[in-house]
This record gives structure tokens, sequence and C-alpha cells, in this order.
């Protein structure tokens, strides 16, 4: 059988592989500490769990239209209101099977082979995958902890040239957690726009962000640019990963294009899930959500103090999402020979570097604080033993 070179040329995600290989020691008998995906211990909201048993139990669950469910569509976009300020019309929000298919759509729309796409490094792995398996040359942009592994403008006009037809920027960022000021996310967005290039932003973990000293949360780049694709899903703040559901928000005249895309790629999003993401943004649900948000905060001092004191370097602590990206290289491992140790010998997954670009692939390790606080203090504790051993 002969497979694309699109299918050969896609590199594994690590953070999966590492997780099969925590399976298959737990199907030994041994306990592993999960701390390698970006999967929240909550799960759904109880209002959400309630409203897909009664949901299923009610209607017959046909296809919605390829855009999501208009009740949704407009939730949505009165969240962005209410959350954010935003004025979103709904006509411009596309509900799909998870922020993975919401980036399909948005590169297939966008990208055509050969067309260069600028995209930090570090920064998640699928995003480039997806691009590139639409053709697009992929530049990875080097960012520091300076630049607090975040593209900056200097840096994106560094290396633009005439083939760039596009930027993709994640803030929060997965695996760093940290985000793009306001300011210079309008600012690279501006210099995109005067070039007549797009802009892909995922705003996944946006609602996972600390407020500002006012309370405020942090901004949605719409607010400054209402022409940028914005990807966001249900997974994170509203806990619901395997729900496979999210959503985009796009210009109006992308919209007819993203429609014969779903309508061909996807049909549409899961019926039920729709139906009961609609209790999401209901006040009882949101309260949980913030209150789920203010533990990942608590969650973060805790791992932070934790790796701070068996050694291991934090250079730029998160202000989002619910990951920590820290310096392995004095330990005199690679980040890849740290994971598979630590998983080995102290049962604790987490992800090299390796994952997310080049820059940091051998000396940096991502560590996902979406699990219990329990979890993470025994996870830590673990790992301590561990380093104390490579003195």
């Amino acid at each position: 059988m002969r497979i694309s070179q699109r299918a050969q040329s896609v590199a594994p995600f690590y953070a999966m592989e590492f997780g099969k290989h925590a399976a298959a020691l737990e199907a030994e008998g041994h306990r592993v500490v999960k701390l390698s995906l970006g999967e929240p211990d909550f799960g759904a909201p109880p209002a959400v769990l309630d409203a897909l048993r009664e949901a299923v139990g009610s209607r017959p669950m046909t296809y919605t239209g390829a855009l999501g469910l208009p009740e949704l569509r407009q939730a949505i976009a009165r969240f962005y209101g209410d959350q954010h300020g935003v004025d979103v019309d709904p006509g411009r929000v596309v509900v799909t099977a998870g922020a993975s298919a919401a980036l399909v759509l948005g590169a297939a729309a966008l990208v055509d082979p050969e067309d260069e796409v600028l995209i930090a490094d570090p920064s998640y792995p699928c995003n480039r995958q997806i691009a590139e398996s639409f053709g697009a040359r992929v530049t990875l942009v080097p960012t520091s902890a300076e630049s607090r592994y975040q593209v900056d403008t200097a840096s994106v006009r560094s290396y633009w040239t005439d083939r760039t037809r596009g930027i993709m920027v994640a803030s929060p960022s997965n695996p760093t957690g940290t985000s793009v000021p306001a300011d210079e996310l309008a600012a690279i967005c501006e210099l995109a726009r005067e070039r007549d290039a797009w802009r892909i932003v995922d705003e996944i973990y946006l609602d996972l962000g600390d407020h500002d000293a006012q309370g405020r949360p942090p901004r949605s780049v719409l607010s400054y640019d209402q022409e940028a694709v914005v990807i966001n899903s249900f997974s994170k703040y509203f806990g619901m990963t395997g729900w496979r559901l999210g959503w985009c928000v796009v210009p109006e005249a992308l919209v007819p294009a993203l429609e014969r895309l779903a309508q061909n790629y996807m049909i549409c999003a899961s019926t039920p899930a729709q139906y009961a993401a609609l209790a999401c943004f209901t006040p009882g649900s949101l309260a949980v959500c913030e209150e789920r948000r203010a533990e990942f905060g608590r969650r973060r001092a805790l791992v932070l103090d934790g790796l701070a004191q068996i050694g291991l370097p934090v250079p730029v602590p998160p202000d989002g999402a619910f990951y920590v990206y820290f310096d392995v290289s004095g330990t005199g491992l690679s980040s890849w020979e740290f994971c598979g140790r630590a998983l080995q010998e102290a049962h604790v997954a987490l992800t090299p570097g390796r994952d997310f670009g080049v820059g940091t692939a051998e000396t940096h390790v991502r560590l996902s604080y979406a699990a219990s606080a329990d979890e993470l203090r025994e996870g830590i504790a673990r790992l301590g033993k561990f380093v104390a051993t490579l003195a």
C-alpha cells in the first residue's frame, strides 16, 4: 500500500506517545503520576452533564447545520460580549469538532501550497503539522525567556519574507503557559494586516489566563483585530476534552468557505455535545469554571515552589493555561532522556521539549498541572528523588 508523503512526514505527538508508555506501565501494575497531558481533572460542569442527559433522552440526535446550532453560536457570541467586552456577530461563529477541527478548517481556507507561515518556537506541534499538511512552509521563529517564549513585533518583522502569507500565534501558549502582551499582539496583527497576511490566533487557554489588578480577564485579540481568525475550545476552560467541541470566530467573508469545507470534512460537530454545551454559559457553570481557574492558580504556585526546591528552574513563570516549561539542562540529561528515565524510574509522565520546536527541544520539559493537587505533590516528590540520583 502506498502511503502519502503527507502522512509519512507528520511527526508523532510525543505527549501522546509518552501517554501510551505510561498506560503500558500501569497495565504492568505500576501507579504512574500523569503530568504529560493538558487534560483538566474536573470534567464538564455539572449542569452540562445534566443537559447532556436531558438532550439524549428528549430528541433525536440528527445532524445540525455545518456551522453549528444557531443557539450555541449565539451563546458563544454573547460570551465574548459578557466576558471580554467584544461585540461578535453570531454569524461569524463556526462550531467545530474540537479546536483541532477549527484549525484544520482555518488552514484549509487560508493556506495554499508553498505559502510561508510564521509560528513561534516553541509552540503546540499540531498547529504547524496541520499547516504543513496543506502545503505550507512553516518557519519557526526563535524566541527566548526574554520574550517570554513568544514572538514579538521585532522577531516577526525579522523573519518576514516575500513568501509570508500568514502567522499563527497562541496566547496563552502551549507549552509555556505564557501570553503575548495585548499591545504587542495588536502590533503583530497590524504588521500582518498591512502586508495583507492572515492571522490565526489560538485563544484556547485565554479564559484560563490571569486577571489583571482590577480583576479583568485577558483581552481577546478580537478587541483590536476583528479580521483575525480566532480558535477556541470547550476542552480547557470548560473541562470538556473528550467531548470534541470547539469553535472559531472568522471574518464574515470567510464564513461561506468554512461552511463548504465543514460540510465536506465533517458534516457537523457532535449534536449531543452542542446541545449540552449550551449549559456552559449559565451563571452557575461560569461560576464553577471561575473557581476552577482559581484552583489552577493554586496548583501553579504549588508546582513552581516544588520545582524550585528540587533544583529544576522555570525560566519564565506562566500567566495562563496549566503548563510549566522547566529547564533540565543542569541535570546532564537531554529533555528526552529526562522524560524517559523519569517515566521508567520515577513513574512520572512528562512531555519532552522535542514536541514543541527546535530551540528548547533538548533542554526543556513541559509539566501539566491539570492534575489534582495530590497528584502534583506526589509527582514533584518522585521527581525530587529522581533528580537527587543524578547528582
